[in-house]
């Protein structure tokens, strides 16, 4: 059976390699790396959801930012392996992982992505007006999602890197697993 875990120390190389293949490897260039470069992900909201063969085949992680003031989340990158692309896994590791991040108390989520894809999670570009990145990105594409009401009311300014976030602990290999509800792959 498929399911969503916290993603583990030793999942790295295959994230990144994960992502490579979802985005290409000229990904690093995109102005959202500036925000993640040389800081921890926010651990506690970094899944990963692995198929019934226990391969590793999606994976979402969020990162510290100051937006308008406050601190917030980036998602980013959501990576699903380009053959499994459209069977729910991405789908089923954004209402995990959003309702994970509400229950922790965050209040708030920004990033930059398709716009059909993100809206029906509750993301709008509304809610980002206010803010600009640090560097070129289609304004029509970031967009923000209030986990708790209002936190992005009046947020104005620059996204920056939350610098001096501590890096949590890696989980251990017996960590829990949550079933992951995807649809079935057809031939």
């Amino acid at each position: 059976m498929s399911h969503i875990r916290l993603e583990r120390p030793d999942d790295g190389a295959a994230i990144e390699l994960l992502v490579d293949r979802a985005f290409g490897p000229d990904r690093k260039a995109k102005t959202v790396y500036k925000l993640r470069a040389g800081q921890p992900p926010v651990v506690d909201l970094c899944f990963v959801a692995i198929d019934d063969e226990g391969k590793l085949v999606a994976s979402i992680r969020y990162w510290p930012v100051i937006a308008g003031g406050q601190t917030a989340l980036l998602l980013g990158p959501l990576s699903v392996e380009p053959a499994q692309q459209g069977q729910g896994f991405g789908k089923a590791l954004m209402r995990h992982s959003l309702a994970i991040a509400k229950k922790l108390g965050h209040g708030a989520v920004i990033l930059v992505g398709d716009p059909d894809y993100y809206q029906p999670f509750g993301f709008r570009r509304e809610l980002a007006l206010g803010l600009r990145l640090p560097g070129w990105v289609d304004e029509r594409r970031f967009l923000g999602l209030e986990l708790v009401h209002g936190a992005l009311k009046g947020a104005l300014g620059e996204v920056s890197a939350l610098r001096g976030a501590k890096r949590q602990p890696g989980r251990p290999a017996a960590e829990p697993t949550r079933p992951l509800r995807a649809k079935a792959a057809t031939a």
